[in-house]
């Protein structure tokens, strides 16, 4: 037997049978089942037990095939042997439920009296797993293994899930005396049937106790769940408005963009890692595999491809329906519910081969698919693409206005194909990246010491030797000790402990740092730049507008706007680029906004639209 997790096998259960005393199996209830033993009235030394209704009828004479073999019915029968004084009548007590739970691996087939039963019980003993919570050690774990063992001469059950109880939300054991006990049908109204599947099977370890609460399952509802549905409704709503449909044959995998490519590797290495941890019972590995990927699917590749999605990719549309393919397959035993609607919705309708998501087959990864290099790379972009959201919050520069430049460390760039540093630059809105080995400094940096720590190793000596930190080369000083060296300083040599490193951007610059991987990006905005800025605030307005009226992502309308300045000449200079993205066929300038025309104060920019 395998247990999970493995602490419990040789320790609660292996105390429990290495001091396990003989089993009473008798118990005084009415309702269960029949000790079935008769015993002498006269000479209680002597008894029968009966094996079934067959040889209780050769005892009382009379066929008793169709007798319920519960009480009263049971207690009636009675019967003598000939020779013997007195009569037999059965005891009064009934068998420990544990034994007819211990029995449910033959007793279900009505083994072996039932026909065909033997051939059942051969096809489905033992069973692969059980699963129930740790307290059952004592109980259906043991008395399985006890009743097989005896009978069979062998266990009952390949593998043990041995479950952690499942706690209040602020800890405590759930009880009727504090009022904190949750109904799991209340629960699966409120949130969904499947966010308290997840969460029982993937939020957190199985054998752990764990908290739950609402908190918890709204949580795990918007992340992951509302995530996946939105993904769908993305692909379902740019499937309609190009018209397309999952015929003829896809793109070549060498022809599809390398945001698709690796999206189908991410993809296939999922469904083997997911695989794996399903043979292995590791449902909490399966939920942390399917809730990063859904993450990624959604805030990284749909975000990335919105544009290619709105031209109508055949190789973004293909992608999407091939990975929401797999992935709803993969989460299907979590999540049974929305995974059905969104196979009905998206795959039946486009022509499945099955008709239900639970009637599909399990994915098989395909292992030329996955793309190990495009996989890091695209981690090193998207690590890139951080520290750069981290410098544009940093210095307060919206992410509409374009920069000239980002620099990034060499062995990153490096990795970088010409593909890969356009999905940085349009992620990040910056028009060129560079090494900082041909930038220059773009760092100042101070060294001052750290009193607390020079005190206890130099005492009196502790202002000399911050004096001598101080007239340091703080760069040089800062490299020494990165690599987790002593430095000199003067006469004395200092640790990373005993010296306070300051970093401080040069003028125009804003530099984010993170485990050693630093990016900076150029601030210093051209005339040009400035305007290109102008022109992606004024898109944004006016798909502020187009939403607020009520139209539909593929309508056409016609622009009309009303500004001076600065941004009339961005909206002159930028009319195409406008008018491209927010699917105008017709720009007008007018001497005056109406009165009942959307207005950006901030941008003293007035606009209406009209569906065309």
């Amino acid at each position: 037997m395998t247990w999970f997790p493995e602490t419990i096998k040789h320790g609660r259960f292996g105390d429990w049978l290495t001091n396990n005393i003989d089993w009473a199996l008798s118990r005084k209830r009415y309702w269960g089942t029949p000790l079935p033993i008769w015993r002498n009235d006269e000479d209680p030394s002597k008894f029968v037990c009966v094996g079934s209704l067959a040889e209780l009828g050769e005892y009382a004479g009379r066929d008793l095939s169709g007798l319920d073999p519960h009480r009263p019915c049971v207690d009636d029968i009675t019967f003598t042997v000939p020779g013997e004084a007195g009569t037999y009548r059965r005891v009064p007590e009934v068998i420990d439920a544990w034994f007819d739970s211990g029995s449910m691996p033959f007793a279900q087939w009505g083994y072996p009296w039932v026909e065909g039963s033997a051939e059942k019980l051969e096809r489905n003993f033992p069973a692969d797993f059980i699963a129930e919570a740790i307290d059952q050690t004592r109980g259906w774990f043991y008395t399985l293994l006890a009743v097989s063992t005896l009978v069979f001469e062998e266990t009952s059950y390949k593998n043990v899930l041995c479950l952690g109880h499942i706690l209040a939300e602020d800890g405590r054991k759930m009880s009727k005396h504090l009022g904190n006990i949750l109904l799991p049908v209340p629960l699966m109204d409120e949130h969904g049937a499947d966010a308290v599947r997840w969460f029982m099977a993937a939020s957190g370890s199985p054998w752990a106790p764990r908290r739950v609460g609402h908190t918890t399952l709204q949580e795990l509802v918007r992340k992951v769940l509302l995530t996946y549905w939105n993904t769908v409704s993305f692909h379902a709503l740019y499937a309609r408005a190009n018209d397309w449909s999952p015929t003829g044959a896809a793109p070549a995998l060498a022809g599809r963009d390398v945001i698709d490519r690796w999206l189908l590797s991410t993809t296939h290495r999922l469904t083997q890692e997911v695989t794996d941890a399903m043979e292995a019972f590791d449902t909490t590995r399966v939920g942390t595999l399917l809730s990063t990927y859904v993450d990624d699917l959604s805030n990284w590749y749909v975000r990335r491809s919105r544009r290619r999605f709105w031209d109508g990719s055949p190789s973004a549309l293909w992608t999407l329906h091939e990975c929401l393919d797999v992935l709803t397959r993969l989460m299907a035993p979590l999540t049974p519910f929305i995974t059905e609607r969104v196979w009905q919705d998206l795959f039946v309708a486009t022509g499945a081969d099955v008709d239900s998501v639970h009637l599909a087959a399990w994915p098989v990864a395909q292992a030329a698919l996955v793309d190990d290099q495009l996989e890091e790379s695209m981690a090193a972009t998207r690590r890139l693409v951080e520290l750069g959201r981290a410098a544009r919050a940093e210095s307060k520069m919206k992410i509409r206005q374009p920069l000239a430049r980002i620099l990034v460390p060499s062995n990153l760039l490096a990795q970088l194909t010409d593909e890969l540093r356009g999905e940085l630059l349009d992620e990040l809105n910056v028009r060129a990246v560079e090494s900082f080995a041909y930038a220059g400094d773009v760092v100042e940096y101070s060294a001052k010491g750290n009193f607390r720590a020079l005190g206890k190793r130099f005492g009196k000596e502790t202002p000399t030797v911050a004096a001598a930190i101080a007239a340091a080369d703080a760069r040089e000083l800062i490299e020494v000790l990165r690599d987790g060296d002593m430095a000199k300083v003067g006469p004395y040599e200092v640790t990373a402990d005993e010296v306070l490193i300051s970093e401080r951007p040069r003028e125009g610059w804003s530099v984010a740092n993170e485990q050693g991987e630093t990016v900076a990006l150029d601030l210093h905005l051209s005339p040009e730049l400035v305007q290109a800025g102008l022109v992606r605030e004024v898109i944004r307005f006016v798909q502020e507008t187009r939403k607020n009226t009520g139209l539909d992502v593929s309508d056409r309308i016609r622009l009309t706007w009303c500004a001076s300045g600065d941004v009339a000449d961005a909206l002159r200079a930028g009319q195409a680029e406008i008018a491209d993205e927010v699917l105008a066929r017709e720009v007008v300038e007018a001497a005056a906004a109406g009165a009942d025309w959307a207005q950006d104060l901030d941008l003293g920019l007035a606009v209406t639209v009209e569906k065309l």
